[in-house]
């Protein structure tokens, strides 16, 4: 079948700090009838722009594809987008944050309890250090802010989602600029993986019943 000619009937909704994983993931399940569409990943810094964004993708795709599944966690809404998307039918990936999906719920959940001092960055967030943490935070212009914000950290966990000595380092010079220990983590795509690979396989629903 020529790729170029399948109809795309499958759309992903996502934060842009997914953007590279997704793709990534569509390329390995060879899923030539996804479309991704990512919302700013510095939404995070403003959540409440997050439900009324997504609910616009939603609204100006419903009639073009037979199926639209959201890959947000909740991600500081407060349960805003879950409420909306149960109005319309429309699944969410589940957990509250890309750190328990990518690293996995049961093995987040533990590191959580055992250790909640934990900073965590993913490769995307490593890519990024310096524009979404340093500056983003205001610590380039006002250092003396760092304790403010990380006083009650302890280290800085790097979930890896790719095998990079490079972005490896950068992340270890991130815990050392926050004056905190670092630890890696080899995560991969972890739940993310999982959820791309049964919504291309098939096993959920089909097109839902749109509301009016």
């Amino acid at each position: 079948m020529d790729v170029a000619s399948v109809r795309p009937t499958t759309l992903f909704i996502a934060c842009g700090a997914l953007a590279k994983e997704l793709v990534a993931l569509k390329r390995a399940t060879g899923w030539a009838g996804l479309t991704i569409t990512c919302l700013p990943a510095h939404w995070h810094n403003t959540p409440e722009k997050i439900t009324p964004g997504v609910l616009r993708k939603i609204r100006a795709a419903r009639a073009a594809y037979d199926r639209i599944y959201v890959i947000y966690g909740d991600c500081g809404t407060g349960g805003a987008l879950d409420r909306a998307l149960a109005d319309l039918g429309v699944e969410r990936i589940p957990g509250p944050h890309c750190y328990q999906f990518l690293m996995g719920s049961a093995d987040f959940a533990a590191l959580a309890e055992d250790e909640p001092g934990c900073f965590f960055l993913t490769d995307y967030l490593v890519r990024h250090f310096d524009r979404l943490i340093v500056k983003g935070l205001g610590l380039d212009r006002y250092p003396q802010l760092l304790p403010d914000y990380f006083g009650n950290y302890t280290k800085v966990v790097h979930l890896a989602q790719l095998a990079d000595s490079s972005l490896k380092g950068r992340a270890a010079k991130a815990a050392a600029r926050l004056g905190l220990a670092f630890e890696y983590r080899m995560v991969g795509y972890g739940e993310l993986g999982d959820f791309v690979a049964a919504a291309a396989g098939g096993e959920r629903e089909e097109r839902p019943a749109w509301p009016a």
